[in-house]
């Protein structure tokens, strides 16, 4: 059993017609993506929009006309994978490095659901992927040195690219940069500090966006909803 593709199948039935959906990345992402082709062979109309270049391409590869984010103001419903998810549906999305512009999605969605299977899906984090700072390069200095001061135990790591010599560069020119913490402080307080600290642009903490989270499991289904404040 493919559980991303369970959880993919399920997450579609949450896309209504005449609709602006946003679309993250990854492997559920692209499982998604084919449901959803077919769902528009059968007369569903959509407005498709993708902080991901591989998702962007695999839209334009199934014959999707794909907006620019700077073309929208909101979605309707923004879909998204992680690395890791609590009860509380705070997030963790640690590998792309795009989590800039999914953030930026995210807030712009009336609903935004995570979709994975059950391995995402923890009671608290633990120590298996780092929080992600996309920083200014100008800052390449400062901010570690301020982490430093606010969090002494914790480990920061320009991220290197694996592709070419030097520094990892997102698509808005800024460095990345791995926070590893052997114990995860406060997840409010961490998001409220970092953000904080001038010439960081964004975490890869997803802190308080979420409204959903469909996790698919061996016993299937299980649809984890934002408590009410």
């Amino acid at each position: 059993m493919d559980l991303k593709k369970e959880a993919a199948q399920k997450a579609v039935t949450f896309i209504n017609d005449n609709t602006t959906v946003g679309l993250g990345a990854g492997s559920t992402i692209a499982h998604i993506v084919n449901f959803l082709s077919e769902e528009v062979k059968k007369g569903l109309t959509l407005k498709m929009v993708s902080a991901s270049f591989n998702t962007h391409q695999l839209l334009l590869q199934k014959g999707f006309t794909v907006q620019s984010i700077a073309d929208v103001a909101k979605l309707d419903i923004y879909l998204d994978g992680c690395d890791q998810v609590d009860e509380n549906l705070i997030a963790l999305k640690s590998g792309g490095g795009i989590h800039t512009r999914e953030k930026l999605l995210a807030s712009m969605a009336k609903q935004f659901i995570l979709v994975g299977d059950e391995a995402k899906y923890v009671q608290q984090f633990d120590t298996t992927y780092p929080m992600v700072i996309e920083l200014l390069p100008e800052a390449i200095r400062y901010v570690p040195a301020n982490i430093q001061q606010l969090f002494p135990d914790v480990k920061t790591v320009l991220r290197m690219s694996d592709k070419k010599e030097g520094v990892a560069v997102t698509d808005n020119g800024n460095y990345l940069m791995d926070l590893w913490f052997p114990v995860w402080p406060n997840l409010q307080q961490l998001n409220n500090l970092i953000k904080g600290i001038t010439g960081v642009v964004e975490t890869s903490l997803f802190y308080n966006l979420a409204h959903k989270a469909i996790i698919a499991g061996k016993d299937g289904i299980n649809i984890i909803e934002k408590i009410p404040a």
